[in-house]
């Protein structure tokens, strides 16, 4: 097992009054997580997965006596792919409210079911974390840099999920499965998606145009679909954790991009996989958006699992002037530009370091990323 930094988070939370909820894709080793703070935390605790119907069903709807019948003499509750469970924020409300002494550990996979239904009903309870595949930091520590940086290529190219890391030979076989079987399987049951057909046209396209920006009437043209029907399959895309989006930043300048967004995948691998390409890169045209979209991506498990509060953000003028990523912490910006050869030239525009003044601004490439992450 790699050692995941989120368990220390999460147990430093454990029993200060709130219900924790764990989000994430399916497959980034929740269940595993959710079993080795069971097994590592002194007390007594029960595993209840519903996936299974008894659990299911037992937990819908249900009542004070039923929900105490269910926890019995157990001090921590651990509830798997809790989204399943009707009414499951309700459910939630009742264990914090009515047994005090006992802490709530969720987890979701489909963060637009699970989310929509507990908000209300668990405000000012609930501390929520986000679970990706592996870390960079996590493989660091897990095998060591050296050993870590000799998986560079094959991380930019099969991705960091964990099936994917510890199989080495059946990277393809286990990736094409999770794109078909596991990863969409909330979404395309989801009353929102009526044609899935477009939904793979779509992630086909947000795919070919890695690190571009992308406008949502062309992809709607593209599709034949509406730009309001584009939104809401991204919206559903992103919430299950598939995608993210990233804005443009703009304060001052009256040429800044405004309007558009660049879209990048939660991981490497199921972007490769929606393309069925995964050539090494030295026969590849799109190494430059790969590693981009590696840096971006895990960069925000870095700043998620260290609860770094940042807004992110890309840059760019009409005049075609650009930063690929920006983060805002406090007020302060810090400005990057990606590149895979070390030697490439790269010069930070000086109207955006004029009007901004940038605490900091560095070219991120192979020799030097690992700090970045």
């Amino acid at each position: 097992m790699i050692g995941r930094k989120i368990e220390d988070l999460i147990k430093s939370r454990l029993f200060k009054g709130k219900t924790l909820l764990v989000f994430g894709p399916r497959q980034v080793g929740k269940t595993t997580l959710l079993n080795e703070i069971l097994k590592t935390t002194d007390v007594q605790g029960i595993y209840l997965n519903a996936d299974l119907p008894v659990i299911r069903e037992g937990l819908s709807n249900a009542g004070f006596e039923q929900i105490g019948a269910t926890i019995g003499t157990n001090k921590l509750v651990v509830i798997d792919e809790a989204q399943r469970i009707k009414n499951i924020g309700l459910t939630l409300k009742i264990m914090h409210d009515n047994f005090p002494d006992v802490q709530v550990l969720a987890t979701g996979s489909s963060a637009f079911e699970l989310a929509n239904d507990i908000n209300e009903p668990l405000t000012g309870r609930k501390i929520e974390f986000k679970m990706y595949p592996i870390s960079w930091a996590e493989l660091v520590e897990n095998t060591g840099y050296l050993q870590a940086l000799d998986q560079l290529e094959n991380r930019m190219i099969y991705g960091m999920y964990p099936d994917v890391i510890n199989n080495k030979g059946n990277e393809d076989e286990i990736l094409t499965e999770l794109n078909t079987s596991y990863l969409y399987k909330d979404l395309l049951s989801y009353s929102g998606i009526r044609k899935p057909q477009i939904l793979e046209k779509l992630l086909k396209a947000l795919a070919l145009q890695l690190g571009n920006e992308v406008s949502l009437s062309e992809l709607g043209r593209m599709l034949e679909i509406d730009k309001a029907t584009v939104e809401n399959y991204l919206d559903l895309l992103e919430k299950a954790f598939v995608i993210f989006r990233l804005q443009p930043f703009s304060r001052n300048l009256r040429n800044e991009i405004t309007s558009s967004r660049k879209i990048y995948f939660y991981d490497n691998g199921i972007r490769n996989a929606i393309i069925q390409n995964y050539n090494g890169l030295n026969l590849r045209n799109d190494t430059g958006a790969l590693w981009e979209n590696f840096l971006i991506s895990e960069r925000m498990k870095k700043n998620q699992y260290e609860r770094r509060i940042v807004s992110n953000y890309f840059w760019r003028t009409h005049a075609q002037q650009e930063i690929d990523y920006v983060e805002e912490s406090n007020g302060q910006l810090e400005s990057f530009e990606f590149k895979w050869n070390p030697k490439a030239k790269t010069k930070f525009p000086l109207p955006f370091k004029n009007e901004y003044s940038p605490t900091k601004s560095e070219v991120i490439h192979r020799e030097n990323f690992n700090t970045f992450l």
